[in-house]
């Protein structure tokens, strides 16, 4: 009864806090509901950012997947920082000053408006179909098995997660539905922040548990019992190979950090040019942190369970978090748990909305549409979004290398071929509107067919990086015969102030320092001595 009570307690209190800080707010103009705006902070743009990245689909996915490989898929995450160095140097400075609400824009003025609309469809089938699903799914995991709902309301385990997935879907719309960007920012700055502190605190009370009072001790004795869990250095036949970190993994954290609408959105509604950068860079900084509490737990869970769950991966976190936190706390930490949920769910709606709102519906349906019109489709949006992703959810069950792999195998479909059009948007000023649009199909395409029909005895991540090049390919052989008609210039709007961050190339620098220090750590301590 108690942890109920206090998972309640949490989730009113961020509820009542984003009220609070919501009340005087214009949430009626296209600015204010879809980008905050424009005045978001670093603190706000870094702890958003993480939060939406950081679900349950990192705690549940990540944690699985170091149970049962270790350490060498921190790759996912520690490589995130030097993508976010080169968004906060190259890329949002050039958003910003082109006034940019989504990425689509920047593909119209690039390239032309079949493009723009072409991605914006990919965009939002990608976030129906592939994240939402997985995010509510491993919510409902997790709640599931804190809570035992399905014991509770006297109903099957698969009957139990499903009633999970409702609440917790329908919870995580209200805050897009009705708040808009700065609702969810809000509420994913004190939820974000609960994560990195409950979170830092699992693998904390079981290593004093193991080496008796002395966390440092009980890190030893784990990384004793098995030393191979911690090496980085992925083997050819591994979940994660190292070579993909200089092929696909590249272009991946690129578009992820740089050019996926759901988290650069943050940046996007950042009060100037100086704050977007803090922003970018300290959630650099998170992300370094992060793998404490997404690959750390799960090879603490190895040293207690041993192999016994390797068919069940995607259970283990649950279990650990039962297993060491004091039962006053369990019910805190399921509620934050919940708020890395309902934060990445009410994101990617947010941004799906926005997309399908300025995107497509104002292009094409409501070219005269005034703000409040807007705010209104993007509210339906929303809403129908949410109740399609709430009945897909189920069907992501039972992945056989656990559910993030899953996600990034789905995710490959829409983010590769993005990628290569916006990378030879920027640098690749030949590259013509025909030469995209049929790069774009080639890709997906191409990836469909290796990744999901045939049998092509490559890593997925690996397949990226062919993807990409063919992608290159395709774009310079047809804009060869079709080519640009238009050329093409970034024109500052002056709509913010871009004065960059001062500190911005020293903790650039000492970013990418540190990311390649870990790599070398780890990769000693983790080989056979």
């Amino acid at each position: 009864m108690y942890t109920v009570l206090t998972f309640f307690a949490f989730i009113a209190f961020v509820a009542f806090y984003s009220w609070y800080k919501l009340r005087n707010e214009n949430l009626n103009s296209k600015d204010g509901y879809f980008l905050g705006g424009r005045s978001l902070t670093g603190v706000v743009i870094a702890g958003s950012m993480l939060l939406t990245n950081i679900s349950t689909e990192h705690l549940i996915g990540m944690n699985g997947s170091s149970y049962k490989n270790g350490f060498i898929i921190i790759a996912w995450e520690v490589t995130s920082a030097l993508a976010l160095v080169i968004a906060a140097i190259y890329f949002v400075p050039k958003y910003l000053k082109m006034g940019l609400t989504t990425i689509p824009q920047f593909l119209e003025e690039r390239f032309d408006s079949t493009t723009r609309t072409l991605v914006a469809l990919f965009l939002m089938v990608s976030f129906v179909v592939t994240l939402l699903p997985i995010v509510l799914y491993t919510g409902a995991i997790n709640l599931e098995s804190i809570f035992n709902v399905s014991e509770v309301l006297e109903v099957s385990k698969d009957r139990g997660l499903w009633i999970t997935v409702v609440v917790v879907g329908l919870l995580g719309s209200v805050y897009a539905i009705f708040g808009g960007l700065k609702a969810v920012a809000v509420s994913d700055t004190i939820n974000g922040y609960g994560l990195l502190i409950g979170g830092l605190a699992i693998p904390l009370i079981a290593l004093v548990s193991i080496g008796d009072g002395n966390p440092l001790s009980g890190l030893i004795k784990v990384y004793n019992h098995a030393p191979e869990k911690f090496n980085v250095i992925g083997a050819k036949d591994s979940v994660l190979p190292f070579e993909v970190l200089f092929t696909g993994l590249i272009i991946n954290q690129l578009y992820f950090w740089c050019m996926n609408q759901t988290i650069i959105q943050r940046a996007l509604g950042a009060k100037n040019l100086v704050e977007a950068q803090k922003g970018l860079l300290f959630t650099g900084v998170l992300k370094i942190v992060v793998p404490i509490i997404i690959i750390l737990p799960g090879v603490i869970a190895f040293y207690y369970y041993g192999d016994s769950l390797y068919e069940n991966q995607d259970m283990i976190y649950p279990e650990l978090i039962k297993k060491v936190l004091p039962v006053g706390l369990v019910g805190i930490f399921a509620a934050i748990v919940m708020g890395a949920v309902l934060s990445t769910f009410n994101s990617v709606l947010n941004s799906a909305a926005t997309i399908f709102t300025i995107d497509i519906y104002k292009r094409h349906f409501g070219k005269r549409s005034g703000d409040s019109k807007l705010v209104r489709v993007g509210k339906l949006t929303s809403t129908i979004l949410a109740l399609f992703a709430i009945m897909v959810a189920p069907m992501v069950a039972n992945a056989p290398d656990g559910l993030y792999q899953l996600l990034q195998q789905l995710n490959g479909i829409f983010f590769i071929p993005i990628a290569s059009i916006m990378l030879a948007g920027f640098f690749l000023k030949n590259v013509s509107a025909t030469g995209a649009k049929a790069a774009l199909i080639v890709g997906l395409t191409f990836y469909i067919l290796c990744t999901f029909v045939f049998k092509v005895d490559i890593h997925f991540v690996h397949i990226w990086g062919i993807e990409f090049l063919l992608n290159l390919a395709v774009m310079l052989i047809v804009s060869h015969f079709y080519p640009a008609n238009k050329a093409f210039e970034i024109k500052d709007l002056q709509i913010l102030e871009m004065k960059p961050w001062r500190y911005a190339k020293a903790m650039s620098i000492l970013l990418c320092v540190v990311t390649v220090l870990i790599y070398i750590w780890l990769g000693w301590i983790g080989q056979p001595q």
